[in-house]
């Protein structure tokens, strides 16, 4: 393997069973990607996840800019997949959870959040990509901190200081001598958990399943040699299994993570009680 641990490749090409050289298991230099534009000690850094992302941008709103520059009566193809999309995330979503009236206004928000998440995600199987930008907790996190904040704005916006504090302490008064305790392990968890979980379980699970994805991908080439073709082959078959799953995986994660933010504008928007 590569002394330098920013390389590209997750492994040696060359490197087979039996040929003498151990296993090139995937870890984190599997995650760094050497700069495409200028270096990490310069002001100007451009990487392979940057550019993904702004590629995943570009489809995301050239996708629905085609489908909605001269909407139709009568919808063609691409139109009636964008819609669905859209009202699909719309009201299994944002009406389901914050209720129609509320939530009217967020479903481009949620829309938008849906979408772009899942498109990160799907890199990790598009060939030459084959990277989930959301396996970098940088993502993640500052998708997860602009729903913090959102919470945080609607929060005082509708119910004020006290009410704020009401809401983000789950404030009781009929819990009597516990309420104090209550109030505290409330307060940790909505300022400092929710956003941290809130990011950390998209970036986990999109990570784990790229490390699985790698695991079986190399292992497929490492055992393709001798005896080793066999189980080669099982390797691959488990390989395509991975690939598939994730694709489920990379929907339900996106899902989940704008259901958690309609929940958590639903909470913000909710009298407290």
């Amino acid at each position: 393997m590569s002394a330098d641990p920013t390389q590209v490749l997750a492994f040696e090409t060359d490197c087979h069973i039996f040929d003498g050289c151990g296993f090139p298991s995937p870890g984190l230099h599997s995650f760094l990607f050497e700069p495409l534009v200028g270096d990490a000690d310069s002001s100007v850094y451009f990487n392979k996840t940057m550019l993904l992302a702004l590629l995943g941008s570009i489809i995301i709103v050239g996708f629905f800019w085609a489908a909605f520059r001269k909407p139709q009566v009568v919808p063609g193809k691409l139109q009636m997949v964008a819609e669905a999309g859209y009202d699909f995330i719309r009201r299994g979503v944002v009406y389901e959870t914050i209720g129609k009236k509320e939530g009217e206004k967020y479903v481009p928000l949620i829309v938008s959040l849906f979408f772009f998440v899942w498109m990160m995600n799907l890199w990790a199987v598009i060939p030459l990509a084959q990277f989930p930008v959301t396996s970098i907790i940088a993502y993640p996190a500052a998708l997860a901190a602009i729903v913090y904040v959102l919470w945080v704005s609607l929060t005082f916006k509708r119910h004020g200081f006290v009410g704020f504090f009401k809401n983000v302490t789950g404030y009781d008064k009929s819990l009597g001598p516990v309420l104090p305790l209550a109030m505290g392990i409330e307060f940790f968890s909505n300022i400092l958990i929710r956003p941290f979980t809130h990011a950390v379980r998209l970036f986990a699970n999109m990570f784990a399943g790229h490390t699985l994805l790698l695991l079986f991908t190399i292992a497929s080439w490492y055992l393709l040699n001798g005896i080793g073709i066999a189980y080669a082959g099982v390797s691959f078959i488990m390989t395509v299994v991975m690939t598939a799953f994730e694709l489920f995986i990379q929907a339900l994660q996106a899902y989940v993570f704008v259901l958690l933010t309609c929940t958590y504008i639903q909470g913000a928007l909710a009298e407290h009680h």
